[in-house]
């Protein structure tokens, strides 16, 4: 049977200055008692910090601390806004008692946002799975953390490490990952390459079960085994299979990664797709849409954001993708927005995004609005759908 996850208000009400002052206090004592029973009574609750919208992307009325909840057999995928203004992903698939966290971006910095929020769902301290797509700061620096923000890896036990198979990096934050990931496997996680999952070698899976109709696989791309000079085309690409529902996860991969990845896969119509890198012009390609055909897209990025280009198309989400990714659907999220007004230069766009789903039909739910891509004030003003 399944539980509703439950959904934690407060509201802010103005004292009355003159009325009975036992009844207050018994007014208030019985609340307290009322918030500390549904406390106790919702340990399977899993909530997500932000403000509940309706349908429509309506803030319905919660006294500004509504959460949005999902049921305990629901699949949830989380999309983290990553507490500052540079793109980077960091996903959070939670399934049951099963945690699985893609990347760990964008900034070492990123640990002190990333942790707390990965905590209020994996209450047993333990990510099942942790895969790191490829080796580049706004992916695994959240992996390391800094003194006073420890990693992923420092603060949770994890089962199995899957990460990419190839890499160019040299970079501080790529040998920091190194040594966090080497002190996690001497706590007792696996790891396995993407190159030995799909080999099926040293034990490592091509498909890892969860429950009986949940499932992911590592796809195959060969950049897995042959060099390239974008660091990017060394992407794992994970699919994760729900049923019918499938959802795609391919990192930064660029357009020969991604041509790859359909010649080497059966892939099959996705319900659900993290847009490639970030947004950006060079990736989600018509030779991969046109096969997956997505109904939901997330993008993890900062809009507007100038810290890869000034070229204001190309910016993050670009005119390219928004150009190609149109043709398919016009259910498109992203996480933040750029503000150099805002004391961390970053407002929410539609904030942390939370995909659920119980059958077939995709909910989507976020932490600041519901509001789809193509409607907002800002593509309105900056890009043409």
């Amino acid at each position: 049977m399944s539980r509703k996850k439950t959904v934690k208000k407060t509201t802010s009400k103005k004292r009355k200055k003159s009325g009975n002052k036992i009844f207050g206090g018994v007014l208030l004592a019985f609340c307290l008692i009322a918030a500390i029973a549904a406390y106790l009574f919702t340990p399977l609750g899993k909530i997500v910090d932000g403000l509940l919208f309706g349908e429509n992307g309506d803030r319905e009325p919660s006294g500004g601390n509504g959460q949005i909840a999902y049921e305990t057999d629901e699949l949830a995928v989380h999309f983290l806004e990553l507490g500052n203004k540079y793109a980077g992903d960091c996903v959070l698939i939670d399934i049951g008692d099963t945690e699985i966290l893609i990347d760990a971006g964008s900034r070492a910095s990123s640990a002190a946002t990333i942790v707390p929020y990965v905590s209020n769902y994996c209450s047993d301290n333990t990510l099942e799975y942790v895969i790191a797509t490829h080796a580049h700061q706004d992916h695994i620096a959240g992996f390391v953390g800094t003194k006073d923000a420890p990693g992923v890896f420092e603060s949770f036990s994890v089962g199995t490490i899957i990460d990419f198979s190839m890499t160019n990096a040299t970079s501080a934050v790529y040998n920091n990952y190194l040594s966090a990931r080497e002190q996690a496997i001497a706590r007792g996680a696996e790891h396995y390459t993407a190159l030995q999952c799909w080999n099926r070698t040293n034990g490592a899976k091509r498909t890892y079960s969860i429950t009986e109709d949940i499932s992911f696989s590592i796809l195959y791309q060969r950049y897995y085994e042959e060099k390239s000079s974008d660091e990017n085309n060394y992407s794992v690409c994970i699919l994760l299979t729900q049923g019918t529902n499938h959802y795609l996860f391919t990192g930064d991969l660029e357009k020969e990664g991604e041509e790859s990845l359909v010649e080497s896969n059966s892939l099959p119509k996705c319900q659900l797709f993290k847009g490639g890198h970030h947004g950006s012009p060079t990736s989600s390609n018509d030779c991969l849409l046109s096969v997956i055909q997505p109904d939901v897209v997330c993008v993890c990025c900062c809009a507007g954001s100038d810290e890869y280009t000034s070229n204001k198309d190309n910016q993050f989400p670009s005119q390219a993708f928004i150009d190609r990714i149109k043709n398919y659907t016009d259910r498109v999220y992203v996480t933040s927005l750029c503000d150099e007004s805002a004391e961390k230069g970053f407002v929410s766009f539609n904030g942390n995004i939370v995909v659920t789903s119980k059958g077939k039909e995709l909910t989507v739910n976020c932490s600041n609005n519901n509001i789809p891509l193509k409607d907002t004030e800002w593509c309105k003003n900056n890009r043409k759908w």
